[in-house]
């Protein structure tokens, strides 16, 4: 089977799980398992304040929570190599397997990070790159949250990361449930003092 006869598969046994009920949105109020996954290679970095903010109110409204700091990790970059059939075992054994445990239950994955050049880390993007393996197995109902820092202050610019993120949403079936946008935050701990870890505080414990 090659990569669109697979796509096309994948995509159409979405379809039928949604109609027969095997994997529904997550219902309002249920607790959930969510996933963060950070971007900055700062560990007191912006975005980084984000992701503590909202796991604290999401860990609040009764959901559990696992983080995964991508620059602290291990993670290979896809070298498409394609030996795992796009759903399937990985070439690469490191810190990665984490991230493959706990995406395929996780009923929300966070996305923290900063903007860099107009688009994720690319800690993260190596993370997101390596979805390849799991292809498979995420496009089922999911939600999503994206909490992105930047240093400049002008919104046009936020907007070729944010496509990024909506078209990942879209390719994957799964549904923004907020997003923390925080400009003009440059050095680290800038951020504080802001309305920004507060907002990511409370999208998170509004889920």
């Amino acid at each position: 089977m090659n990569r669109r006869q697979f796509l096309t598969a994948s995509l159409a046994v979405v379809t039928v799980a949604g109609l027969d009920g095997a994997a529904k949105p997550v219902e309002a109020g249920k607790a959930m398992n969510i996933l963060v996954l950070t971007g900055s290679p700062r560990k007191n970095g912006n975005s980084a304040t984000l992701a503590a903010q909202f796991i604290k109110g999401a860990e609040e409204a009764g959901h559990t929570v696992a983080r995964f700091d991508a620059a602290f990790k291990n993670v290979h970059p896809c070298t498409a190599c394609n030996s795992c059939g796009m759903d399937g075992p990985c070439v690469f054994q490191d810190d990665f397997q984490f991230v493959r445990e706990h995406i395929v239950t996780a009923d929300l994955v966070a996305f923290a990070t900063p903007m860099y050049y107009f688009g994720f880390s690319s800690q993260l993007k190596a993370v997101i790159d390596r979805f390849y393996a799991i292809n498979g197995s995420i496009h089922v109902a999911k939600k999503a949250v994206l909490l992105m820092t930047y240093a400049d202050n002008s919104a046009r610019k936020e907007h070729p990361m944010q496509a990024h993120y909506e078209m990942l949403l879209d390719y994957l079936g799964w549904k923004d449930a907020g997003r923390v946008i925080a400009p003009g935050v440059w050095p680290a701990g800038s951020v504080n003092g802001t309305p920004y870890p507060q907002k990511a505080y409370e999208l998170g414990r509004s889920l």
